[in-house]
């Protein structure tokens, strides 16, 4: 009402009449649906430009091998570029969930108190067709394309919930990302962005900590929990509305693109630095390639004429007594060594090379890579191309 009474001094002549049969969600709703509307349209460029940003990263190491984990040990290998692919289909899916929330957010419209529109039609003298014109009309000035046909006093405070909720899901996603950054330091296989004057520990001048990515996941944890209030709110909100969704709202919503925003910020930074070395990466396969390799020799010893059950047989013996002395004793793994000086494999030791080049256990990954930037990241980026700024703010740290 202050508002109102300040417009009114403002503009006396139209004084009498403004909010004349509006209750106050005509307005606050609205406006709250527009300002999510409008930020939408900031985040969305803003990751986009990470999608284009990890698209050229995983573009660039396609075929560099690495190794892949499942339970987190060492499992087939894969390559820098294809696990990178990974994180690009969650951002993927993340701007189509983001986008498509976005596209089908509506205006709440002029409906008054309870949503009859009631007053409106007292107004124009029971011509419904006025009160529908009326309620276009303000839709598209607002430029919206339509309105919710039917409301309470409040547009459905469940397009809030599906509002956070696909906010929420990009926290996921990107907090899994960064979780795998982290995991990926720690190994020295990748390294975000340092500084040469960045502080690592106050007490260990050595350290490289991957503090971006920390915060990223710090941020990202904040924003999934986020959810549970909108989703709250909608539940609890009595017949045609009641008003303790009003404060929880204003937390929740700004809150929400808030963080999403950090988090879009943060990481577009350490995807604009990221570093791979390569020599770490190998040294890495080299410790357990063998037993990668033991398929490949089983195969290459049938292939000559040997028999596969008695050639598994040989290599788990060899392989078990390889695990043990790298487990137990601590020393580099030696099944080639064994496999090398058993008579048995005599057959295929000029062939050893060839079954232990790291680019032959890969699969398709190079071409998987390069197919899915053209069909399904190129898109995304083509999208928001004149938006995207590639370059992210350097951030204070």
């Amino acid at each position: 009402m202050a508002h109102v009474h300040t417009y009114a001094t403002c503009c006396p002549t139209a004084g009498p009449i403004i909010h004349l049969g509006a209750t106050s969600c005509d307005i606050g709703d609205n406006a709250d649906l527009v300002v999510l509307r409008d930020a939408f349209d900031i985040l969305l460029p803003k990751l986009a430009g990470c999608v284009k940003t990890l698209g050229e990263f995983a573009d660039k190491h396609k075929s560099l091998p690495t190794l892949g984990f499942t339970h987190f040990q060492p499992a087939q290998l894969t390559t820098v570029g294809k696990r990178a692919c990974l994180w690009l289909q969650d951002l993927i899916i993340c701007e189509k969930n983001i986008s498509h929330v976005r596209a089908n957010l509506k205006f709440r419209g002029i409906k008054g108190t309870t949503g009859t529109q009631a007053s409106f039609l007292q107004l124009f003298n029971g011509d419904y067709s006025k009160v529908r014109e009326l309620d276009n009309r303000v839709t598209q000035l607002a430029g919206f394309q339509s309105s919710y046909s039917v409301t309470g006093q409040t547009y459905p405070r469940i397009v809030d919930a599906e509002v956070v909720s696909s906010l929420s899901v990009l926290g996921a996603s990107v907090h899994k990302m960064c979780t795998d950054l982290r995991l990926l330091a720690g190994m020295n296989e990748i390294g975000e962005p340092f500084e040469p004057t960045q502080i690592g520990s106050s007490a260990m001048a050595y350290k490289q900590n991957p503090m971006r990515s920390e915060r990223v996941c710090s941020i990202a944890r904040y924003l999934m929990n986020l959810v549970n209030n909108p989703l709250t709110t909608a539940s609890v909100q009595w017949l045609e509305r009641s008003l303790d969704d009003s404060a929880n709202r204003r937390l929740c919503l700004s809150e929400a693109f808030l963080a999403a925003d950090s988090v879009l910020l943060t990481l577009q930074n350490i995807l604009e630095g990221l570093t791979v070395f390569p020599k770490v990466i190998a040294k890495n396969i080299d410790k357990v390639l063998p037993f990668m390799a033991t398929e490949n020799i089983i195969i290459a010893m049938v292939k000559i004429g040997g028999d596969r059950q008695v050639c598994h047989e040989k290599i788990r013996v060899l392989s078990l007594e390889a695990a043990s002395t790298v487990r137990i004793e601590g020393k580099d793994n030696d099944l080639l060594d064994r496999v090398i000086k058993d008579p048995y494999f005599a057959p295929i030791l000029d062939q050893l090379p060839q079954l232990l080049e790291p680019s032959t256990f890969i699969g398709c990954a190079p071409d998987q890579v390069t197919y899915f930037l053209k069909e399904e990241v190129q898109p995304v980026v083509n999208k928001y191309i004149t938006k995207i700024k590639t370059t992210a703010t350097k951030l204070d740290i």
